[in-house]
């Protein structure tokens, strides 16, 4: 697979494609990606880290901002609380293959004099609602937004620019932010990030991923837990917006390369299948059964993900 074909496989959107193509031109390139910590690492960040593993193979130097201080902002707890989060989940992501890059502690960066100062001249440019909007995908009680949540994709912006990178990753929630960044960023003296947008997965439940819900693999799940979630994922006839054909598309294809489904004998035998679309297709001709799905699922996730459990214990 070509760099520009490993980039871009399972995003929703490049802005902008020619842009893309001229930074994968240049000997030397950087991308990031930022996560607030938390205390359950599941599927929804591995799309990205998937993403950031596709980037490093495609010659960019890699970023990760664990992003504390955007964290204790957005409510998410106390900053000993997020800072002691964000050392794990940097194991985490070491386990699911993201190491030999930059890892950087958000609150090392940001509270920093010039970091702060371009904080305040950007705020100068951005009006409230503009900010609100931009928040309105990633906002924890967005129907009653603090002060600091209106500074939050302000700081989102100049990470871009303090961090010295040609692009941004993120899921495609972030759009509003990285569109602020593109379109302000000049103005203190920086250029328009490359911005590569990712899905935003089902629940395993086929609704909205959510801690509150519990509808998602994490990587502390065991085998078993891992098997019993699967079993009773929802698993619709339809290929469009099925959470167990979303699993195989974006975890565990771009890692395995080849899935082997095994039944048997009176139900087909076991059948091979090197990639996506054939899978897709083949269940879509009612040749696989949810059951098969499931268990092909539960196998290869509970193997993917073992090599973060042994990581991090």
């Amino acid at each position: 697979m070509d760099p520009y074909e490993l980039v871009t496989r399972n995003t929703v959107e490049v802005i902008t494609d020619d842009e893309l193509k001229a930074l994968l031109a240049r000997d030397k390139k950087r991308v990031y990606a930022g996560y607030e910590p938390s205390g359950e690492i599941h599927l929804g960040h591995l799309v990205t880290i998937n993403k950031l593993i596709d980037l490093k193979e495609a010659g960019f130097e890699v970023v990760v901002l664990l992003a504390d201080l955007h964290a204790f902002l957005n409510r998410k707890g106390t900053m000993e609380q997020v800072r002691e989060l964000a050392g794990y989940n940097r194991r985490c992501f070491e386990g699911l293959g993201l190491r030999d890059v930059e890892y950087v502690l958000g609150s090392d960066l940001q509270l920093a004099p010039d970091y702060q100062l371009k904080v305040l001249q950007l705020s100068q440019q951005i009006t409230l609602n503009r900010a609100r909007r931009s928040m309105d995908e990633v906002g924890r009680n967005m129907e009653a937004p603090t002060v600091s949540q209106m500074i939050y994709p302000i700081m989102q912006m100049v990470d871009i620019a303090l961090l010295n990178v040609d692009a941004a990753v993120g899921g495609i929630d972030q759009r509003k932010i990285h569109m602020l960044a593109r379109e302000h960023l000049a103005a203190v003296g920086y250029p328009s990030p490359v911005c590569i947008h990712t899905p935003i997965l089902n629940g395993l439940d086929g609704k909205k991923m959510s801690s509150s819900s519990a509808n998602y693999i994490s990587v502390a799940d065991s085998v078993e837990e891992i098997e019993k979630k699967c079993q009773k994922a929802f698993c619709p006839p339809e290929c469009e917006e099925n959470p167990v054909l979303q699993i195989l598309q974006y975890h565990i294809f771009p890692r395995m390369g080849t899935v082997v489904v095994r039944r048997p004998a009176k139900f087909g035998g076991d059948r091979e299948f090197r990639s996506y679309p054939e899978i897709e297709e083949a269940y879509r001709k009612k040749e696989l059964h949810p059951l098969d799905l499931k268990k092909a699922v539960a196998t290869n996730m509970a193997g993917i993900l073992s090599c973060v459990r042994d990581y991090i214990t």
